[in-house]
This record gives structure tokens, C-alpha cells and sequence, in this order.
């Protein structure tokens, strides 16, 4: 099992670890602040480095098929370093700060347009959500004055557990519709952002509003009689 520091302390931009596996394309570490893709967020890149100043690239990051591995993918042609060895793991830091602030930005548009979410993907500086909704219209320019305002009021951002139990008696906390949170574990990580939104996630954020800085909803798509996809970004992106 891979120790996930990143579930801790998503600020966390490098770790020392221990290389418990390693095959072509695939290294694995005892312990890692790299986040594997999932949930809609894309998983980390960045580089091991190891003590002779050497560095392999990380191209992306999944979960292994067994347990709570985690699998840095690296090119098929690099040399697998040999289990036991120490390196250290960095993440690119920038790219992933900008997946924490639209990631935490997605979960006040799901505060902001309250309707069942069917679908979403968090991107470099984007992302968007799909909503269940039927006869009811969506104003881009309503939504981007909305989220803008939560932004600016700099709510608190942090993390909880509870257990299955309580996620059972509380189905209201669940908004995605098509992909049932992760479960059967004895707990359910939530995420909470004060007074706005509280609904399970394992992704990574920021730990205040105010951090996602200005956004802008880019368009709003019609992708079927009932789905409506918001995309939003990053004002930054407009540069």
C-alpha cells in the first residue's frame, strides 16, 4: 500500500519515498504526494529524483489494481530503478495548484446551480459539471456573478470523515448522480466548504475560496434533453 500524503496535506509539493515496485512504464513508492487520477481529476506529473541528481519523468498517475498502490507512469523506454531505492518524489506544482482551485471551484457552482450532477472533469485552468435539469434555464453571466461572490467572501475549505453508516442516513449529501462515492471502506472522506457545501470527495483543494482567485463560466452546452454542461474557467486563462 502507498502512503497517500496527499490526502493529508494537498499543499505537500515533495516527499522522500522508497521504490517497493518498479517495471517498465510503472514505478511504485512506499509513500507519495502524487494524486492518481480519479474522481474527474486528472492525476499528477513531476519527476523522482534520485540521489546522484538523476530524474525520471512522471508522465501521469493511476491507481494500481490492487489495494491502495499507486502507480507513477513513466516512459516504457526508462531503466525501472531497482526496488529499495530513495529518491525523491516532486510534483509539478503548478499545474496541480491550478487543478485544486478549479476543482474547488467546481463544488461552489454545484452549490450554485442545485441540481443533480451527472457527469464532470476538472482540467488545467477549467473544468466543467453536467446537471440533470429540465425545463429550467441557466444564466452564464448569473452564475459567474455567484461564483465569483463565494470566491471573494474567502470560506474555509477542509476535509472530514464520516462513516458509511452516516453517508447511508444522509443520501442528500450526494450530488453526483451517475458514480456513487467510494464506500465499503468504514469511512467517506467529505468535503466541506463553510456555510456553502459539504458532499463526499477524495479529490485535492484549496483551503480558502478566496485561493481559486476570479472565474468565469465560458459557456453553458445543451448535451441532451435533461443535461445541461456548464464550463467554467479560470480568468487567468483569458491571457
Amino acid at each position: 500500500m502507498t502512503e497517500e500524503i496527499f490526502r493529508a496535506d494537498a499543499y505537500v509539493q515533495e516527499c522522500d519515498a522508497v521504490v517497493t515496485a518498479s517495471s517498465p512504464g510503472s514505478i511504485q513508492l512506499d509513500r507519495t504526494i502524487f494524486y492518481p487520477m480519479g474522481g474527474g481529476q486528472p492525476g499528477d506529473t513531476g519527476v523522482l529524483m534520485f540521489s546522484d541528481g538523476s530524474e525520471i519523468e512522471v508522465l501521469d498517475t493511476r491507481k494500481g489494481d490492487v489495494g491502495s498502490n499507486i502507480l507513477h507512469m513513466v516512459g516504457e523506454q526508462t531503466p525501472p530503478p531497482a526496488v529499495s531505492t530513495h529518491l525523491t518524489a516532486i510534483i509539478d506544482w503548478q499545474r496541480r495548484y491550478r487543478h485544486m482551485r478549479v476543482h474547488t471551484c467546481l463544488h461552489l457552482l454545484c452549490a450554485t446551480v442545485p441540481y443533480g450532477v451527472t457527469g464532470g472533469q476538472i482540467g488545467d485552468g477549467k473544468g466543467r459539471l453536467d446537471f440533470d435539469i429540465a425545463d429550467a434555464t441557466l444564466d452564464k453571466e448569473k452564475i459567474t456573478n455567484e461564483l465569483n461572490r463565494l470566491i471573494g467572501e474567502d470560506h474555509e475549505v477542509g476535509a472530514r470523515w464520516i462513516s458509511d453508516a452516516e453517508l447511508k442516513s444522509q443520501p442528500e449529501l450526494v450530488r453526483t448522480m451517475s458514480v456513487a462515492p467510494p464506500s465499503g471502506q468504514g469511512s467517506v472522506r467529505l468535503l466541506e466548504i463553510a456555510s456553502v457545501d459539504l458532499q463526499p470527495c477524495g479529490g485535492t483543494h484549496v483551503r480558502r475560496t478566496s485561493e481559486i482567485g476570479q472565474v468565469f463560466v465560458r459557456k453553458i452546452e445543451n448535451k441532451g434533453k435533461h443535461n445541461r454542461r456548464v464550463n467554467i474557467a479560470l480568468v487567468e486563462e483569458l491571457a
